[in-house]
């Protein structure tokens, strides 16, 4: 079986798993996180439909659903890649990273609203800010005590370092081979906000996806994105965090 696909993607000097082969094993991957993730909730006693009612079920449906991503990423590594996943999703950082901590704060204070006052002009009920914060406003609520510990290394830690390894170093690389960096960068982007399945939540998602893949199309680096990612959610906490 062949080790790497052909071409090499984006800067980071190395062939990514071949398009095909990503999307079936993020399907395959997706399916099984959403059986965990509904198993979890069942054990827990928790509606399906609902937001989980403590940050102890909603840190397990999310570290269930982690555990398919990154075992996903570890069989393509083995299977079609060096076996070293640092190298084959490009999860490389650098101290010149830190600046995209202020690129992500700035997307989440400037870019993103920006993109809503628009939205908010033409369907000021749809796109109210009540509706767009709600689920960082569910987040923030279920959160007390030591719990909010668990929260911010869920929302600023573990979510930024596997999405960003699997939308950014797996699909967006493994895209970018196959057509071309931009078409890549936009189409990925695409998929990691329609994946969260929130309608409203998707304009500010996509460009987010820019934002990141972006950092990730300068660097060559994973890290550059995940860094960005991570502020941008701590930055979202921050806004809506009961004073």
């Amino acid at each position: 079986m062949p080790r790497l696909s052909e071409g090499v993607s984006l800067r980071s000097g190395r062939a990514p798993v071949a398009v095909s082969v990503a999307v079936v094993a993020w399907v395959a991957a997706w399916v099984v996180a959403q059986g965990l993730i509904g198993i979890v909730l069942a054990v827990g006693g928790e509606a399906t439909d609902e937001f989980p009612s403590s940050v102890g079920v909603l840190a397990s449906a999310l570290i269930a659903s982690w555990v398919a991503y990154l075992a996903m990423l570890y069989v393509l590594s083995d299977r079609f890649g060096s076996r070293d996943p640092v190298t084959d999703f490009a999860l490389r950082f650098d101290t010149r990273d830190v600046v995209a901590v202020p690129i992500g704060v700035l997307t989440q204070l400037v870019l993103v609203p920006v993109v809503y006052v628009l939205l908010r002009s033409a369907w000021p009920d749809t796109f109210s800010e009540a509706r767009v914060e709600e689920r960082t406003r569910d987040l923030v609520e279920v959160a007390g005590g030591s719990s909010v510990i668990v929260l911010v290394l869920l929302v600023v830690v573990g979510a930024p370092v596997v999405e960003e390894l699997v939308y950014r170093g797996l699909l967006q690389r493994s895209f970018a081979a196959r057509i071309s960096d931009p078409i890549a960068l936009v189409v990925v982007s695409l998929w990691f906000a329609l994946i969260h399945f929130r309608v409203l939540e998707l304009p500010g998602l996509f460009v987010a996806g820019l934002v990141f893949g972006g950092c990730l199309l300068v660097t060559g680096r994973v890290g550059t994105a995940i860094v960005a990612h991570a502020s941008f959610n701590a930055t979202a906490l921050l806004t809506v965090w009961p004073t």
